[in-house]
């Protein structure tokens, strides 16, 4: 899109993206064979135990520390996504066009970090690659608030497109392990609920706040927002390698 709205065609931008997205329908629908006979839902001895409720869910140790984590993570992706380039004109001085291309480079960084993420979970423990992007979204977050000349500090935005990258995938592969099999499908429907609810909200939140401030409020908005997500997971690991877990 950055790429249409520099030659001034925002019209073909949009209509590549619809190109892409009917190809992405075609594809599923195609391939809808290949998920025949992949239900999972109970059928009665193993698989018959029992679904718990969300206040059940709710209730199991710890849980709400892993939904404080999923509300950070959202609010950082989400917010970051949307206000990199209004953030990049308003205080870096960035030509729209410009701005545009590093909003697009976040994604961009999003998923080059999701490609990584797929090699280094053959390597890594979750714990540490969710350890690992949280620090680097802190890092970027850093970099914004420093007085660098303006491509610089875009970098920030692009570091914090690769450390969300391996959170999101790794908190959801981790919830079997923290609060059990029988658990993990009603942790992890409160878990996406949050994710998306703090995406909903955080954005919004953060535009009346710099309407009362200003948009370099950003990189601190963002930098609380990734230190509420560490603090909850790290409390969260320790707990749980302690033997305090749900699972156990």
């Amino acid at each position: 899109m950055s790429f249409f709205l520099a030659g001034g065609g925002w019209r073909r931008g949009y209509g590549a993206i619809a190109a892409l997205q009917f190809a992405l329908v075609a594809v599923l629908w195609l391939s809808r064979r290949l998920w025949q006979g992949r239900d999972v839902t109970s059928q009665g001895g193993d698989g018959g135990q029992n679904t718990l409720s969300n206040r059940d869910a709710l209730r199991l140790p710890h849980a709400k520390l892993a939904l404080v984590a999923f509300v950070g993570f959202s609010v950082t992706e989400i917010t970051a996504g949307l206000w990199s380039s209004s953030y990049l004109v308003g205080v870096e001085g960035m030509a729209p066009a410009v701005a545009a291309r590093w909003s697009a480079a976040f994604y961009g960084g999003i998923t080059v970090g999701r490609l990584l993420s797929g090699f280094l979970f053959i390597k890594l423990k979750n714990e540490s690659l969710i350890r690992g992007g949280q620090v680097i979204c802190a890092l970027g977050a850093l970099l914004l608030m420093l007085p660098l000349p303006a491509s610089l500090s875009a970098l920030g935005f692009v570091l914090l497109g690769l450390g969300t990258a391996p959170i999101f995938p790794a908190m959801l592969h981790e919830t079997p392990r923290r609060f059990g099999e029988a658990a993990s499908g009603a942790v992890m429907g409160l878990q996406m609920a949050v994710a998306y609810t703090g995406g909903t909200l955080g954005p919004p939140l953060f535009g009346a706040l710099a309407s009362l401030t200003s948009l370099k409020l950003l990189p601190y908005y963002l930098l609380a927002a990734i230190c509420t997500m560490l603090v909850a997971s790290e409390l969260l690991a320790r707990r749980l390698a302690r033997g305090e877990g749900a699972a156990n």
